[in-house]
């Protein structure tokens, strides 16, 4: 698919060696680039259809789609094994994830449901329902930010899921006219979100209360300089965004990717 907005990578290695790299990105015209440091690359289950992730306590949080795959699962970092897991019945097709004041939120593509879960057991605590799709989902310590297949930001309350108020993105780049916001996570005041469509490996950076888009992360060709290509013949997009905020780093990874990024922006 044509990109009408494309990036261009200028590669050198960081000066900290080991493998650690460097990714000096050209501004476009409309958005700027944000340029990152790769730090650390490690595994990732290639079962895993990256819909959510989300760190917490030191491990990663991830819920994934298709229908009769779909699962949660709190995974080691280093090794990218689960090490707590709980499957959905193959009627759901799992989708965004966050965690706040304890509790899992998990979307369902089209079953209109948001499973809300114990954090440390997996235990079902309650189920809330919605119009639309579920897509991607994140919260600022107070609401939770969800999205449903367009470019608009949904405010929910946690308790009731009722939405709050509603933010219009603007500026998102597109790919013959559609492109939509997917995985999102919610930094200091900003939604880093990915961006879907076919081989539009891209992540924007937006506003959190005006929804404009204000930076531009292209990761294009990222996965196939650390992965082969037997490792890659599952591969879908760029999809999973969590931040640790005691390192102020982000964790990057996709649908049935073999890699899990460790990225510094700079």
């Amino acid at each position: 698919m044509k990109k009408i907005l494309p990036l261009i990578f200028v590669v050198a290695l960081a000066a900290c060696g080991g493998n650690q790299q460097q990714e000096t990105i050209t501004e476009t015209p409309s958005i700027p680039a944000i340029a990152y440091t790769i730090t650390n690359v490690y595994p990732h289950s290639t079962n895993a259809f990256t819909e959510g992730l989300e760190l917490q306590n030191g491990f990663l949080y991830e819920s994934t789609g298709e229908y009769g795959k779909s699962f949660l699962a709190k995974v080691d970092i280093k090794t990218g094994n689960a090490v707590q897991r709980k499957d959905l019945t193959k009627e759901y097709f799992g989708e965004g994830l966050t965690i706040l004041n304890g509790k899992i939120y998990q979307l369902t593509y089209k079953e209109n449901k948001c499973f809300v879960y114990d954090a440390k057991t997996f235990k079902l605590l309650n189920t809330f329902t919605y119009e639309g799709q579920g897509w991607g989902m994140t919260n600022n310590g107070k609401e939770i930010i969800m999205d449903s297949g367009s470019n608009i930001l949904f405010y929910r309350n946690p308790e009731t899921f009722a939405v709050t108020k509603t933010v219009p993105v603007a500026g998102v780049p597109t790919s013959n006219g559609e492109v939509f916001i997917n995985e999102l996570e919610y930094v200091k005041g900003f939604i880093y979100a990915n961006t879907w469509t076919q081989d539009f490996d891209k992540i924007v950076k937006i506003d959190a209360n005006t929804g404009k888009v204000v930076g531009l992360l292209d990761f294009t060709g990222v996965l196939e300089r650390y992965a082969t290509p037997a490792e890659t013949t599952k591969r879908d997009v760029l999809n999973g965004i969590a931040y640790d905020s005691t390192k102020n780093i982000f964790y990057l990874t996709g649908k049935n990717w073999p890699k899990m990024f460790e990225v510094k922006l700079n």
